[in-house]
């Protein structure tokens, strides 16, 4: 009785007019933040600080909790409509949500996605408000080896989203953790593949690598097409009401995959990065039917979507009851506690419950104002889809360009953006997994970091302990489940492929120079000393066998082997009207002149070019597109107060 007569005060509290005012206020915030890819949590609350400085405690908190809740859900918008991840969290969400969008199916996806994110987000507050009072010795059983062991689990998911070949799979996994292990080593500091290159020196922002690997090769085939995203279908009037329906038909797995979130969100560390793809392979495993998968299957946007709103009520947990951020934007929110003069700690499960449920119960209705809102918005807002490309193409590479530069503040965002868009682009090509790429490289530096840790507090003896043989097993179950399907983008290309005159070359060269990489990391981590060497090393020589059995296989012909795969030479023959290079040249001329003269000079001259040479519009549409564009541009840089790209001829 004493739980209820919290969550009741907490609710009381909660529709007091004031408080429900400013939640409101940043739900709306949240959601105009979310809807710009890259941005997420972390830039939101710390753009939101200085403004809550001197607030009463009930409207700044308000304020905060409203914006942190609502970003996972509105970043689903590019996610599903342009292939771009909004944020960290929605990610996987592109695999099935962007390819239903193609099909016209947009709304469809969008009304599933919100609905799971508003499920996943109650339920996760239902549980955390029973749970608050056990979860301190819960979360203490994580130590650094069980923490580096739910790593190898995120890892585990490789397997069911590797494509039709397991050695690209495998390769591309420990590509990706070698790239995110450019930069200084964890334990020592030392640094490693930075090439002379300063901007190395902290490794490669997860946004610039993310939008690389996944907006910039979607943004690149549509350009090529020259046809609208939804190719061609129509979209349905009730396709919102459809997805609402798919996420209540699959309630129990939404159910499942926010109990996921919850868990994975609760433990200090790990933070939204990687739950999204672990509910994404906890579908593809525990599924009869896994053959639509990455192809536009609904429960491939409801399982990460699900787990993505949970997560947020998961990290409030460590950040309460220890002041132990859970993820990045928790630790901004931490630091909004601290202005606003609430102090994180034990007192948060005793004298200070009452706020601690008023929390957990302002997050779930944040998630109803935000979920609400985004289905209103899902309708409207899907008939993006049907525009033909070449109007839409200049403001998507406004919006990652511009994103992408949030990350450091240097124009090196952008050419690393394109460089690894470069690397995105072929990997789609040539059947290379991107997800186990993104799942490597975003927990290169997590299980690297744990596994030193670990080794130094127990030695190997790390893995005689409960909680890391408990995560073993499941570990165990995720590969030996993972063997009886893999999620693959291409497979319809695939079997539609005539292999007896492909031409091996394109592809022979990527798999030697993804080898070549490899083989340089191993060299560099053979200068450093062993504890800042061994991780990239392992990974390095473990990869070698298995990239150099590609490059045998490509060199011995073998067509018949899956490993085998062009989709430039799959595909009808007019289905692409430009060269695959020509993108890469409007792209780089736009970064060329950001250099001299500045993104917005560069961006008008960038607009009139592409609406006049390769959309063909006349004047005055060039013009008010152009005017759009810009003023977006300037409108959200100012009112977000972030920063554009400055020449060296005008600042």
């Amino acid at each position: 009785m004493e739980i209820f007569d919290l969550v009741v005060g907490a609710l009381t509290t909660l529709f007091t007019p004031e408080h429900f005012a400013f939640l409101m206020l940043g739900v709306i915030l949240g959601l105009m933040i979310g809807v710009f890819p890259g941005l997420g949590g972390i830039a939101g609350l710390s753009l939101l600080l200085p403004f809550i400085y001197g607030m009463d405690e009930v409207s700044a908190l308000a304020t905060l909790i409203g914006l942190v809740a609502v970003i996972p859900t509105s970043a689903t918008f590019t996610s599903v409509l342009m292939g771009i991840p909004g944020s960290s969290s929605s990610q996987a969400t592109v695999l099935d949500g962007f390819a239903l969008a193609k099909q016209g199916q947009a709304s469809r996806a969008l009304g599933a996605a919100f609905s799971s994110s508003l499920l996943g987000g109650l339920f996760g507050a239902i549980i955390l408000t029973f749970f608050v009072q056990i979860a301190r010795p819960v979360i203490l059983i994580f130590g650094s080896a069980e923490l580096f062991m739910l790593a190898i689990f995120g890892l585990s998911m490789v397997g069911s989203l590797s494509g039709n070949s397991v050695f690209k799979g495998i390769v591309a996994c420990a590509f990706g953790i070698l790239v995110g292990s450019i930069g200084s080593a964890p334990a020592t500091g030392e640094f490693r593949m930075i090439f002379g290159i300063e901007y190395l020196y902290d490794g490669i922002p997860l946004v610039v690598i993310a939008l690389s690997i996944f907006a910039f090769p979607e943004i690149s085939e549509l350009f090529r097409k020259e046809s609208a995203i939804a190719q061609g279908a129509k979209l349905g009037k009730d396709g919102w009401l459809s997805g609402v329906k798919d996420m209540i038909k699959n309630k129990w797995l939404a159910l499942r995959c926010a109990g996921i979130g919850t868990i994975v969100g609760a433990i200090p560390g790990m933070g939204g990065s990687v739950v999204d793809w672990i509910a994404y392979g906890h579908v593809v495993q525990t599924s009869k039917d896994k053959s639509k998968f990455g192809k536009g299957d609904i429960r491939g946007v409801i399982a990460p979507e699900s787990a993505n709103n949970a997560k947020e009520g998961g990290a409030l947990m460590p950040t309460l009851l220890f002041g132990i951020p859970g993820s990045g934007s928790m630790a901004v929110f931490l630091g909004g506690m601290v202005l606003i003069g609430i102090e994180a700690g034990p007192s948060m499960v005793t004298s200070d419950i009452d706020l601690t449920y008023t929390i957990i119960w302002s997050l779930a209705i944040a998630n109803v104002l935000g979920a609400g809102l985004s289905l209103l918005l899902a309708g409207p807002i899907s008939k993006l889809t049907e525009i033909k490309f070449s109007l839409l193409a200049p403001f998507m590479i406004m919006v990652i360009s511009f994103a992408a530069f949030q990350a450091t503040k240097d124009m090196a965002d952008l050419w690393m953006l394109m460089l690894f868009g470069v690397v995105g682009i072929f990997m789609k090509r040539f059947g290379w997994s991107r997800p186990a790429f993104l799942i490597g490289f975003v927990l290169a530096t997590q299980a690297e970091s744990y596994l030193n840790m670990s080794v130094q507090f127990y030695g190997w003896q790390m893995f005689l302990r409960p909680g890391v043989l408990i995560i073993l097993a499941l570990t165990l179950l995720s590969v030996y489940f993972s063997r009886k399907g893999t999620v693959d983008e291409n497979a319809e290309l695939m079997a539609a492929e005539t292999k007896a005159n492909i031409n091996m070359l394109p592809q022979l060269l990527f798999a030697v120079a993804v080898v070549i990489f490899v083989g340089i990391a191993v060299f560099d981590a053979w200068q450093q000393s062993f504890l800042g060497g061994v991780f990239p090393m392992v990974i390095g020589i473990t990869a070698i066998p298995f990239g150099l059995y590609l490059l045998y296989i490509f060199l011995s012909r073998q067509t018949s082997s899956p490993s085998v795969f062009d989709a430039e030479q799959a595909v009808a023959e007019g289905t692409f009207k430009a060269t695959w290079y020509e993108p890469l040249l409007w792209i780089g001329g736009l970064y060329l002149l950001s250099m001299l003269i500045g993104f917005v000079p560069a961006i008008i001259i960038f607009f009139v070019s592409f609406f006049t040479l390769k959309a063909k519009t006349g004047w005055l549409q060039t013009a008010l597109l152009t005017a759009a564009g810009v003023i977006l541009l300037l409108m959200f840089s100012s009112f977000l107060n972030l920063e554009l790209p400055q020449g060296v001829f005008f600042n």
